[in-house]
């Protein structure tokens, strides 16, 4: 072995360590019911995601201050809580009916609430996933701040330097001037490391239509924090409820959510029919089905592409309705989450469908014959195995068991893929759930064969399941993906779907032995490139054509099963 492989490898092992100390830590302070972040109880974090440095926090390590990291975290934390000195794990613990209203993040479906100036509550409904999640976008959060203050502070009385004077003088006013703002941005660009131009081209990112000044409030608020808590040793605190350290993993929320989509389907008389359960967004299923009944006129003009391309525009409201009305006359079941989970559910019971899916045999088959399918809305990592288990288990009800005739499960996502592009499509055979010895091998009804041939790149080998993509370097990537185990990309909850599904077909014979399952991702990013990893941005409407043909072969087996 070479030198250089030699280096690589150890770099690996030292990420691969990091990752499983935040891991171990961030279990034990949970257990403990509070810490301070940039008190000695969160130093193994802190050196922890040094060691680390994950492609998407940048230059989490350098003294200048990391931007994309920065838009990224922050679109996934409430607004405001880079102002609050006290943030609150909590379950559901009855908020949504309080005075608070709830903070949604734009880019995390989850509910929080600012209780007064000083505090933040965030409800955690999805498990570990989501604490690790949150604590590990606080710990960047909390260093960012930190280097603010160590370039503004001049000494420990408290005193200030001028750059950090004028910033301050600049958030103190309600409206701000092009030439305002711009001389408050030089300030900031010398507070921060970065320079005028790349502050410019960022400052728009974070502003919103009523808070065109965000960015510079932001700025201000973390570095007052920081300032607090070494001039007056206020420091930051993470607290965790006691309620919430008594529900974790108790799958209370997934339960109720799969009890609700049973009893739907019994109430429907759709229990016994052939029950197909795919894993995806809330679009891709309906539109592929309905399109052909709502758009008629439409596809006359237009190829399907360019539908889908418009139907993804969020401001394209009246073409979308179109095809939700039509759904809803013709055999769709919404099921609006209230258990918590935030995971919608639609059930399609497609014998009121006109014609199968490239089935020409469609019409032939009894309404007892014609599948229904249920589309559940994406889990987010450890949150798969709680659905999925609590979905595949049956029903206890009115001193009868039902138990639900699944045919199929399919998983279709997003994924980091370790060779490609974005938009690109991978076909795992395998999920290897990282920093443990678990491995899920598994027949794919879905192979690399049958999505080739579309103009679109695919891939196939195993997946990592990891315990968190805000965690991923590229060294342990590159050594999965350079060794034997033949990787090819990496997500969040393969590896707990797989496991949900062995444990009711294999062990617990809730379904069928042989129940097909099928998974298929598109490349949302490659972390081994510079510029490509998730903090880059969205795949805009690069991800529109793999999305809807992984739909299409999907629903094509399904029919055709």
């Amino acid at each position: 072995m070479s030198i250089l492989n030699l280096q690589g490898r150890t770099r690996a092992q030292e990420s691969s360590g990091a990752i499983e100390r935040m891991y171990i830590t961030m279990r034990h302070l949970f257990n403990r019911g509070f810490y301070k972040p940039m008190g000695v109880s969160g130093e193994t974090l802190r050196e922890s995601l040094f060691t680390l440095r994950p492609e998407i926090y940048g230059s989490i390590a350098d003294d200048k201050a990391e931007l994309e990291g920065l838009l990224y975290v922050i679109d996934r934390l409430p607004k405001g809580i880079e102002e609050c000195r006290f943030i609150n794990l909590t379950s559901d613990e009855g908020y949504g009916n309080s005075h608070f209203k709830p903070i949604v993040p734009p880019k995390r479906r989850r509910n929080c609430y600012r209780i007064d100036e000083e505090q933040m509550n965030i409800e955690i409904t999805r498990g570990r996933s989501e604490i690790y999640d949150i604590l590990t976008h606080l710990t960047f959060l909390f260093i960012e701040s930190h280097k603010i203050m160590k370039r503004v502070l001049i000494d420990e009385d408290g005193s200030v330097n001028r750059d950090w004077e004028k910033l301050e003088l600049a958030v103190s006013q309600e409206q701000l001037s092009q030439a305002q703002r711009e001389v408050a941005l030089t300030h900031t660009a010398s507070i921060l490391g970065r320079t005028f131009h790349e502050l410019s081209l960022f400052y728009p990112k974070f502003s919103s239509p009523n808070n065109p000044d965000r960015f510079l409030r932001l700025i201000w608020s973390l570095g007052r924090m920081a300032i607090a808590e070494t001039v007056n040793n206020e420091k930051r605190i993470i607290t965790f409820s006691p309620v919430l350290r008594e529900r974790l993993g108790h799958h209370i929320h997934g339960e109720k959510w799969a009890n609700d989509i049973k009893m739907k389907l019994i109430q429907n008389d759709l229990m016994d029919r052939p029950l197909h359960i795919i894993s995806a967004n809330m679009h891709s299923v309906m539109n592929t089905l309905y399109t052909p009944y709502a758009l008629k006129n439409e596809l006359k003009k237009k190829k399907i592409l360019n539908i889908y391309e418009e139907l993804s525009d969020s401001a394209n409201g009246p073409l979308r309705n179109k095809i939700t009305k039509a759904a809803l006359d013709k055999g769709m079941l919404f099921i609006e989450d209230n258990s918590g989970t935030n995971i919608d559910v639609q059930i399609f019971d497609t014998a009121q469908l006109e014609a199968g899916f490239k089935n020409t045999n469609f019409k032939n088959l009894s309404p007892k014959e014609k599948p229904v399918i249920i589309v559940m809305d994406y889990a987010f990592g450890e949150q798969a195995y709680e659905t999925m288990d609590e979905l595949l288990k049956p029903l206890r009800h009115k001193d009868m068991e039902f138990k639900m005739n699944v045919k199929s499960i399919s998983i279709m996502g997003k994924a980091g893929i370790l060779e490609g592009g974005k938009g690109d499509i991978m076909i795992p055979d395998a999920h290897l759930f990282e920093g443990t010895a678990d491995n899920y091998p598994f027949k794919n009804e879905l192979k690399k064969a049958d999505l080739e041939g579309h103009g679109i790149n695919v891939v196939d080998g195993a997946m990592i399941t990891v315990l968190g993509t805000s965690l991923q370097n590229k060294d342990i990537l590159k050594f999965f993906h350079e060794s034997t185990w033949n990787v090819c990309g990496l997500e969040m909850e393969g590896a707990h779907y797989q496991k949900a599904i062995q444990a009711a077909s294999r062990l617990r014979g809730s379904i069928d032995e042989n129940v097909k399952v099928r998974y298929a991702y598109y490349a949302s990013d490659n972390p081994l490139e510079t510029g490509s990893t998730l903090a880059s941005g969205g795949l805009g409407t690069s991800g529109v054509k793999p999305t809807y043909l992984i739909t299409e072969k999907i629903l094509e087996q399904i029919f055709n099963s």
